[in-house]
């Protein structure tokens, strides 16, 4: 890939561990761009990185809890994240799930491709769209649809 991309990692707790072999298992590709990660999950991360001997470009927020998530969210507004990748625990209930909607919200509004479990992901930086110089994304049309406009 000749992009550097910035990609966000977020992994609630019961899902770090599949974070880090997600990770693991992508180093190669992650290793070439800057990734933007929530507390916990960045030091997990960048200690799983160095002990394979990848140097990394790990930047850390805040935990999740903490207003983590709320950072990275304002980073996609701001148009700072390519990508995001957000393991949620759907099993247990989440003390800042307003901090979690948001920052799916954000990636949804603001058209930030977003994986939330590691085949989707696999799908988003396999993609040749990377660095394909005539692909633009088209930017989410907040409009009411008129069939009668559409020729359906």
């Amino acid at each position: 890939m000749k992009r550097r991309l910035t990609i966000a990692l977020v992994a609630h707790d019961q899902r770090k561990a599949d974070m880090v072999d997600w990770v693991i298992f992508n180093s190669d590709f992650l290793s070439q761009h800057h990734l933007v990660c929530t507390g916990t999950t960045g030091t997990l991360v960048r200690q799983a990185l160095d002990r394979r001997g990848v140097n990394a470009d790990v930047e850390c927020m805040n935990s999740g809890p903490m207003g983590g998530d709320a950072e990275i969210a304002a980073m996609v507004v701001r148009k700072e994240v390519d990508l995001a990748v957000f393991l949620i625990d759907d099993l247990n209930a989440q003390p800042h799930e307003a901090d979690i909607m948001m920052l799916l919200r954000q990636c949804r509004v603001h058209n930030i491709p977003i994986a939330c479990n590691r085949y989707s992901a696999d799908l988003m930086i396999t993609s040749t769209l990377w660095d394909d110089d005539t692909y633009v994304p088209m930017p989410p049309r907040y409009e009411k649809f008129d069939r009668d406009e559409s020729g359906l």
